[in-house]
């Protein structure tokens, strides 16, 4: 698959759950994040194009007091996770008011995986 993407992804530490609004049901964990798409992680395949509103569960933030944030979004990709009873589904954005936008920005600044961490860093045997 070509990588298209403008903005690089930032892999996230926090399990944050993702639901289809009206559906009412859990889609899957956050898995990646940019300011204009997302990575969810689920069990279900999502055909390419399905238009859906997301419901994020935010997790705890600095200065944030929402708990739950809700976007529009089209299914751009799907592909098999390595563990194959899951799916990888990329998500593009419709809309991203400022107050949005900056609520992702808080999630990515807070829980972004950093690989040059030291605790992170794997040593070669």
């Amino acid at each position: 698959m070509q990588e298209r993407r403008k903005e690089e992804r930032k892999q996230l530490m926090a399990y944050t759950q993702v639901f289809d609004l009206y559906g009412g049901f859990l889609l899957g964990y956050l898995g990646d994040l940019t300011l204009q798409g997302a990575m969810v992680i689920g069990e279900k395949e999502i055909a390419v194009d399905t238009e859906i509103t997301l419901a994020i569960e935010l997790p705890e933030l600095k200065d944030i007091t929402a708990t739950r944030i809700t976007i529009p979004v089209r299914v751009v990709w799907v592909q098999q996770d390595i563990s194959p009873e899951f799916f990888n589904i990329g998500f593009e954005f419709l809309e991203v008011p400022p107050e949005k936008s900056s609520i992702f920005q808080s999630i990515i600044d807070t829980y972004e995986f950093r690989r040059g961490s030291s605790s992170y860093t794997i040593k070669p045997m």
